[in-house]
């Protein structure tokens, strides 16, 4: 067997069995992985933000949590602030 194709059919494995086990813990929690931070009420529990947030935070920016600038909800997506300026 040339070694092309056992490259190939392992890399076909390595897919089919991420996409099972991806599977096996949509069925079994009942929910896809929550891993924005804005959202995933573990991440906010150990107090990690994103690096956005921290940024604003270390520079003296706006905080994120007290919605400034407007619609800011501690994601990254949420904290542009070129978005934000180009509002203004």
């Amino acid at each position: 067997m040339p070694t092309w194709l056992i490259v190939i059919l392992c890399a076909v494995a390595a897919v089919g069995l991420f996409v099972v086990g991806m599977s096996l813990t949509l069925m079994i929690k009942g929910h896809h992985i929550d891993s924005e931070i804005s959202t995933n009420k573990n991440m906010q529990r150990l107090g990690i933000k994103c690096a956005v947030h921290e940024t604003r935070e270390a520079d003296g920016g706006a905080d994120c949590s007290d919605g400034q600038p407007a619609g800011c909800s501690g994601n990254c997506g949420a904290c542009d602030i070129e978005a934000h300026e180009a509002e203004k």
